[in-house]
């Protein structure tokens, strides 16, 4: 019976500690949001008008964000390229490729603002049906320990209200309160139409 009651009480703290744990990550993770708000919301705004003019993906390769990677999407192939920030070869790629280059370095600078590692748009389908969101992932600056082992905060932002369990994480319908995970993560309500996880991969 002693036993028992030990083994009882330790996974009775366990529990304790893991739920605190979850709490702990949830509101460091919307606070990091809310602080952030305005920053995100304009690079998914504005990325979301450049991608409909021509399709592509930002990612900045290195740590010090000095260095950046364009997926160019075409009709027939995908394009990769990698330039300092400041090299012109960059400007004449964006030029070559009729982006506009002013919109373009401007969404470069927001992104290092904030240490945005990468921004992609997605196209997945429910029912059938087309749909899209706009995934963006960065390395959180001065955030302590539920960051420590994971290094990247990701945000996706989708263009409809979505479905979520009574815990705040992400379904797929709210009828068969089966869990949606994007790229194998698990992602938790900020509010109708955006959420977050923190991975140890940045896409």
């Amino acid at each position: 019976m002693e036993l028992n009651r030990i083994l009882t009480t330790i996974l009775l703290i366990a529990v304790i500690i893991i739920s605190c744990s979850c709490n702990s990550v949830k509101k460091i993770s919307t606070k990091y949001y809310d602080e952030n708000k305005i920053a995100l919301d304009s690079i998914e705004h504005n990325f979301k008008i450049l991608y409909q003019q021509k399709p592509f993906s930002i990612e900045f390769t290195d740590k010090s964000f000095n260095y950046v990677s364009i997926e160019i999407i075409t009709d027939t192939l995908k394009y990769i390229y990698e330039f300092g920030i400041n090299e012109t070869r960059l400007i004449d790629t964006l030029t070559k490729y009729h982006f506009n280059e002013k919109a373009i370095v401007d969404l470069f600078s927001q992104m290092r603002s904030i240490h945005c590692t990468w921004i992609n748009y997605l196209d997945y389908y429910v029912d059938e049906k087309k749909e899209a969101l706009i995934f963006i992932s960065m390395r959180p600056v001065g955030l302590s320990k539920p960051f420590t082992n994971k290094k990247y905060y990701i945000i996706t932002y989708f263009s409809q209200p979505q479905y979520f369990d009574n815990e705040g994480k992400l379904l797929v319908k709210r009828k068969r309160q089966r869990i949606r995970k994007i790229n194998g993560e698990i992602f938790w309500r900020i509010n109708d139409k955006v959420c977050y996880s923190i991975s140890g991969r940045f896409r």
